[in-house]
């Protein structure tokens, strides 16, 4: 061993220790926070399925099913999105009043500090029904919830602050905002130029130790109504009135807005959603040192703060907010393309139109079950940093697509905005969705692989630690441990990879009793060999240089992704009781997910640096062989399972049926039902080749059956409909636009 330690291990860890650059006090702070789950045996190249189908369904208690039943729904049944976004500009004052008295803003908070105590999976539950009524009051109270003070008083506040700050967020005495983003600092968020300066000033009569605050932020949630910011700030101690450090650093405090020098009030409009957003600066503002989140201790400690809370809240608002979204939209195209018809027949019928809704339906399906195996991590106390940024990055993007498609498929009913249109909200917030709370560019680029591979691999963050002991000695023993602990891991993986990509995937890890999931267990693992094994190599020959190569990680964050959300649906199918109707699903998305990353480890060898490394891998992964993605027997059969009625549409949209929803899909969901009610009659009058005016007045159907089918006729005239505004109306929308008939400028003689 000695001599492995100092023949082979000591030039080995010499070399690496000038390859790798060190790891900066930020990057410390990322990787500390959170821990790793499921990613890590994706990672292991060799993922034990019982720990994935051991993790607990995600669920609800009684008193969470109540509220969902009760102000949840009461809360959908008060709101007009049209209204809010095209007349008020903001929620009615009685919806505000209704979520400060049930506690919306409280949902995080125990109920031990007045909150209502929820699960995250209860909390994701509300902000993904209210999401599919109204943009704005979902994102009202998604924010509270999230990042924010409520959050950080949780984790890291004193007894003091949380016993009287917690209280009042809960019952929303006290509205909050938590100001990070600013013109200079939005994805650098450690860039931020906003100063604390510690020094002595008055407070409440008195000379106190405090901060002197400066800041300008920008894009701020709730900023121009809140009570109460919670704000990030770079702090300095130039005369160590705290300690010994001049620069402590990034720092988050509780700033009340109405203190002198605090400016809110103004408004951002984010893509024509109008909840409350908007820009707020700080001049000279003072406050006690105790009003840091928890405490003078926590100075210099907000950067760690703040990755910890992002690591739970990111992984619930925006997924939620995403599932509502390709749910609705796969529920209503599927529904509109019933009802549509064009050429005597309904556009579903149509492979033009069952290519977009079988993604449709697979999206919906695929992003609910990482919603679920997301809340049910979360839930079991785990603070997912890897996890909730891959989310937050995937269910945004397959939004993205999933509203492109619905808009596709209604075409020009999508296009003319009004109260009965149901997807223009959603398209116009995409781009929110996309860009807050990370922008997935920055985390698909740099965090979900960058910072996912070294906190998930088994070794590489124990070499990166040894490496930076300063204890040569002992950083040398350490690295010889892992350095072939590492060594061993990536010859096993090697093996495991070529012998599963020869076979096509038929061999490797099923858990028993999956049914008809076993050989894509086995396809699963296949490809978690093959993403250890490129991981492991990257690492090995590109060394440091690996962070900068933003296009190379970008790919590998989409195919952990893949690996993640295809493990999501087989956990989700089999906690559902592996219902035969959704199988066609699992598979498509199956299917899909492993073309997917075939292409992406395709593109990742054809850039890689080291080209006899490129080859070894090629030779080992076999990327090419991926195969080809869903058939197209397949895509029609996952498209009719929206199209037309059956468990499977029933079970996707079950809370776009209750009272309390979109106008827009109110219709539509009756237009459908009326649709398919009345499908015998049309069948019977198609093979007569009759009008139904015609067939009553020859006796063939009766003048019941005459009402059935005029009135299913109104239901889809109103579906097919669009929105249209008389001269009035639009004057009131837009004050400048004349009322009445436009004026003709051309005078009779220029027209002569």
């Amino acid at each position: 061993m000695s001599f492995r330690r100092n023949r082979i291990s000591k030039p080995i860890f010499h070399w690496a220790r000038k390859a790798m650059p060190g790891l900066s006090a930020t990057e410390r702070e990322a990787l500390n926070a959170g821990e790793v789950w499921w990613e890590a045996e994706l990672f292991s190249g060799n993922p034990d399925y019982r720990k994935l189908l051991a993790v607990r369904a995600p669920d609800l208690t009684e008193e969470e099913q109540a509220f969902l039943d009760g102000p949840c729904r009461a809360l959908c049944e008060m709101l007009d999105d049209w209204a809010i976004n095209q007349k008020d500009g903001d929620l009615p004052p009685a919806v505000w009043d209704f979520l400060r008295e049930k506690r919306f803003f409280g949902m995080i908070i125990s109920k031990a500090h007045g909150g209502l105590g929820f699960s995250a999976f209860a909390h994701s539950e509300v902000v993904r029904r209210l999401s599919m009524v109204s943009l704005p009051a979902a994102v009202t109270v998604m924010v509270p919830n999230s990042l924010g003070p409520g959050e950080l008083l949780h984790l890291f506040g004193t007894d003091a602050q949380k016993d009287y700050w917690l209280p009042r967020l809960a019952d929303g005495r006290e509205l909050p905002a938590f100001g990070l983003s600013s013109n200079e600092a939005g994805s650098d968020a450690a860039s931020m130029v906003d100063r604390g300066v510690v020094c002595k000033g008055e407070w409440q009569g008195k000379e106190v130790l405090g901060i002197r605050l400066n800041w300008s932020k920008r894009y701020i949630t709730l900023a121009p109504v809140a009570t109460i910011l919670g704000l990030a700030f770079k702090l300095e101690d130039p005369d160590g009135l705290l300690g010994d450090d001049p620069e402590p650093g990034i720092t988050c405090a509780l700033v009340p807005t109405d203190l002198e020098g605090v400016e809110t009030g103004r408004r951002h409009i984010p893509a024509g959603t109008m909840f409350e957003n908007g820009p707020t600066t700080g001049t000279d503002v003072f406050i006690p040192v105790e009003n840091i989140i928890g405490g003078p201790e926590y100075a210099g400690r907000g950067w760690m703060m703040l990755m910890s809370a992002l690591a739970a809240g990111r992984g619930v608002s925006l997924p939620s907010l995403a599932c509502a979204a390709t749910t609705l939209a796969a529920h209503s195209s599927g529904a509109y393309a019933r009802v549509r018809e064009q050429f005597n027949l309904p556009i579903a019928k149509f492979e033009g139109i069952q290519e977009p809704l079988a993604r449709l339906a697979a999206n919906a399906y695929a992003v609910e079950a990482a919603r679920h195996l997301t809340c049910a991590g979360l839930d079991e106390g785990r603070a997912l940093a890897v996890i909730s940024a891959l989310m937050k990055y995937s269910a945004t993007d397959t939004m993205r697509a999933s509203i492109t498609d619905a808009m596709d498929i209604h075409a020009g009913k999508a296009v003319i905005d009004g109260p009965m249109n149901y997807l223009s909200p959603l398209y116009r917030a995409v781009p929110i969705g996309i860009t807050v709370e990370g922008a997935n560019i920055v985390t698909r680029s740099l965090m979900v692989f960058g910072q996912g591979a070294i906190r998930a691999h088994p070794h590489l963050l124990d070499e990166i630690l040894a490496l930076e002991e300063a204890q040569e000695e002992d950083a040398i023993t350490a690295f010889d441990k892992h350095f072939w602990r590492h060594v061993g891991h990536s010859l096993r993986t090697a093996g495991r990879s070529f012998a599963r990509s020869l076979s096509g995937g038929r061999i490797g890890p099923e858990p028993p009793r999956v049914g008809r999931a076993g050989p894509i267990y086995r396809q699963l693992a296949r490809w978690s060999a093959a993403y250890a094994l490129t991981a492991d190599i990257a690492f090995l020959s590109i060394g440091g240089g690996l962070k900068r190569m933003e296009m190379l990680s970008g790919r590998m964050a989409d195919i952990l992704s893949e690996l993640y959300i295809t493990s999501a649906v087989l956990k989700r199918w089999q906690d559902q009781g592996k219902p035969k109707e959704e199988f066609a699903l699992v598979e498509y998305i199956a299917q899909r997910s492993f073309a997917r990353i075939g292409q992406h480890l395709d593109a990742v060898l054809a850039n890689f640096p080291s080209r006899p490394a490129a080859l070894l891998l090629r030779m080992l992964t076999a990327p090419r062989r991926a195969g080809r993605g869903p058939s197209d027997a397949l895509t029609a059969k996952c498209a009719a399972l929206i199209s037309q009625p059956g468990p499977v549409r029933d079970r996707l949209g079950a809370d776009l049926t209750t009272p309390g929803q979109h106008p827009g899909i109110a219709a539509l969901n009756d237009a459908f039902d009326k649709v398919i009610a009345a499908e015998p009659l049309r069948h019977r009058l198609r093979e007569l080749e009759m009008t139904p005016e015609a067939a009553l007045a020859a006796g063939l159907i009766t003048s019941d059956e005459k009402a059935q089918l005029d009135d299913q006729a109104t239901a889809v005239d109103r579906v097919v409909a669009v929105d249209d505004f008389n001269a009035d109306e639009i004057s009131t929308m837009f004050p400048g636009a004349r009322s009445g008939q436009r004026r003709n400028t051309t005078t009779k003689g220029e027209a002569a």
